[in-house]
C-alpha cells in the first residue's frame, strides 16, 4: 500500500505548520504528505517549505493550483499523487489535526475491504479559547448536517449502491482506483459545489464498500462555526442557503474571544 495524504491550502501559514506537524507525528509513518498550494498570497508556502527541510524523515510535497476552489486543489493533489504512484489517498485540511493514530486507522479501514473511509470530526481546542457552546455545538452541528444529508432529495439516487453517508473533506479516504473509477471531486469553489458530498455522490454509483470508522479521527477548526454562528454555520452546510461576505474564514476575519477562566 502507497498512501498520499493530499493536503489543500489556501493562505494557511498561520495553521499549516500545525497540521504538518500532527502529520510527522502519526505512529504508522509510512506515507508521503502532498501539500496543494491554491494561490496563496500569504506565506503558505514559505511554512511548508520550511518544515520540509527541518523534518526531512516526513515525505512531504509541494505543488501548485491555481484554480481556486477546494474541490480543484484537492483533485489536483489526488491526481498528482496517483501519477506518482499512490494506490490509496487521504485528505485532510491545513487547518485541521488528525489524530496520531489517523493513518494507521485508515489503513486498517483499507485492510478490512472498505474502498472509501471518513470517521469523526471533533473540535480543536488548541486554536483559541473555546465558549462553551463550541466545545459542545460542533458535534451537534456535524449530526444535524448529517442527518439533513440522508434526507435531502439530491442525496436519494435511485443508481446508488448503497445509502448517502456523511463524510468531511477533511477526513476522508478511499482507493486511487476507486477515485478515478468514480470520477473523483468536481472542479470547483466550496461556495458553488461541496466536493465532499459531490465525492460521496459519485462513489455511490460505483461501490457499496465505504464506511464510518470510529477510530479514523480528524479534528477540525471552528472558526466557521465562530465566525458564521450557529445558524449560519447550518444553513452554510445545507446547500448554502446562508452566504457569508467572506467564505474564506482565517484568524484575520475573527473577533479576539475572552478566555472563560478570565470571567
Amino acid at each position: 500500500m502507497r498512501l498520499f495524504v493530499i493536503v489543500p491550502a489556501y493562505d494557511e501559514e498561520q495553521s499549516v505548520g500545525a497540521t504538518l506537524a500532527r502529520l510527522a507525528e502519526q505512529t504508522d509513518p509510512h506515507f508521503t504528505v502532498l501539500v496543494v498550494d491554491n494561490g496563496s498570497t500569504d506565506g503558505t508556502v514559505a511554512v511548508v517549505r520550511a518544515f520540509a527541510a527541518a523534518n526531512p524523515t516526513l515525505d512531504l510535497r509541494l505543488v501548485g493550483e491555481a484554480q481556486k476552489g477546494t474541490g480543484a486543489a484537492a483533485d489536483t493533489g489526488m491526481r498528482a499523487a496517483i501519477r506518482a504512484g499512490a494506490t490509496h489517498l487521504a485528505r485532510t485540511d491545513a487547518d485541521c489535526l488528525p489524530d496520531r493514530d489517523w493513518v494507521a486507522a485508515v489503513k486498517r479501514a483499507f485492510g478490512d475491504g472498505l474502498e472509501m473511509v471518513s470517521g469523526p470530526l471533533r473540535p480543536r481546542t488548541d486554536e483559541f479559547p473555546l465558549k462553551w457552546w463550541e466545545r459542545r455545538l460542533l458535534p451537534a452541528v456535524i449530526g444535524t448536517a448529517a442527518l439533513f444529508g440522508r434526507l435531502r432529495s439530491g442525496n436519494r439516487d435511485p443508481l446508488a449502491l448503497g445509502p448517502y453517508v456523511m463524510m468531511p473533506g477533511c477526513n476522508v479516504a478511499l482507493t486511487a482506483a476507486l477515485y478515478e473509477r468514480s470520477g473523483g471531486f468536481p472542479r470547483t469553489r466550496i461556495e458553488d459545489v461541496h466536493e465532499d458530498r459531490a465525492l460521496v455522490n459519485r462513489v455511490r454509483r460505483v461501490t457499496a464498500a465505504y464506511g464510518l470508522r470510529r477510530d479514523v479521527v480528524v479534528y477540525g477548526s471552528v472558526r466557521r462555526l465562530r465566525a458564521f454562528g450557529l445558524v449560519g454555520t447550518l444553513g452554510w452546510y445545507a446547500d448554502h442557503r446562508y452566504r457569508p461576505d467572506v467564505v474564506d474564514i482565517r484568524p484575520r476575519h475573527l473577533r479576539p474571544v475572552e478566555h472563560e477562566g478570565a470571567r
